[in-house]
């Protein structure tokens, strides 16, 4: 899953998420990109039910007709925001995956990739949390992809759990998708505190969430803890 949500299985097979409209270059290209990202904002600050098609012309300078020329709906801004997202996302994870040596290093690397989308993304992610049950509750199949996405997410870390614990790596008294959620959730809820140019960076938030991850919190033998 590539958001915080709740929603039944499907039941579908996972598939990646089909491809975006083919952009075109020059000015045209950078004013329409120009005007997805001060929507994105927008969506991310108020919500995006609760952003109007005229406070994103206002935010642009433009008359609310002038955003038509480039957008037929607000639906169609947000799309592009989430679709952006979930194809970088999804483009890095199975890069990652095909070198990983073994599933420690891949789940390494999967939660890197993670936290460096805070900030690229940091919009999209807001909004896929926020706002995901309502774009899934809209009419036809426009957002279906969001759960093929997060289907193909969740199967990509699950695999490399169960193949840790297939090879001995990790604890084989740990439910997979549980394990799953947990870490997933730890990554994508920072986006509502983490803050560019604070103490952390992005690279050592990931270092310390793998440390934690992998070595744990308590100090000596797991099992002469205390139940």
């Amino acid at each position: 899953m590539v958001g915080v949500n709740q929603r039944k299985n499907s039941g579908a097979t996972a598939a990646p998420v089909r491809a975006k409209r083919a952009g075109a270059t020059g000015p045209a290209s950078e004013r329409r990109d120009h005007l997805v990202k001060l929507a994105a904002e927008l969506f991310a600050r108020k919500g995006f039910q609760a952003t109007t098609v005229r406070e994103i012309a206002d935010e642009a300078g433009i008359l609310s007709g002038s955003l038509y020329h480039h957008f037929d709906s607000k639906e169609t801004i947000v799309d592009e925001v989430l679709r952006t997202f979930l194809e970088d996302l999804i483009a890095r994870y199975r890069a990652a995956l095909a070198d990983a040596a073994d599933a420690r290093a891949a789940l390494s690397q999967l939660v890197s990739i993670g936290f460096h989308t805070l900030e690229p993304h940091r919009a999209a992610i807001t909004v896929m949390q926020n706002d995901w049950n309502y774009l899934r509750s809209l009419p036809g199949d426009r957002f279906d992809y969001l759960v093929r996405a997060e289907d193909e997410v969740e199967r990509m870390w699950m695999e490399q759990i169960r193949r840790g614990q297939a090879s001995g790596q990790f604890r084989a008294d740990v439910d997979p998708k549980l394990t799953y959620r947990m870490i997933r959730d730890g990554i994508w809820v920072a986006v509502r505190w983490f803050r560019p140019g604070g103490r952390l960076d992005t690279d050592a938030l990931a270092d310390h969430y793998i440390r934690v991850l992998f070595d744990g919190l308590a100090t000596g033998d797991r099992t002469t803890q205390p139940a």
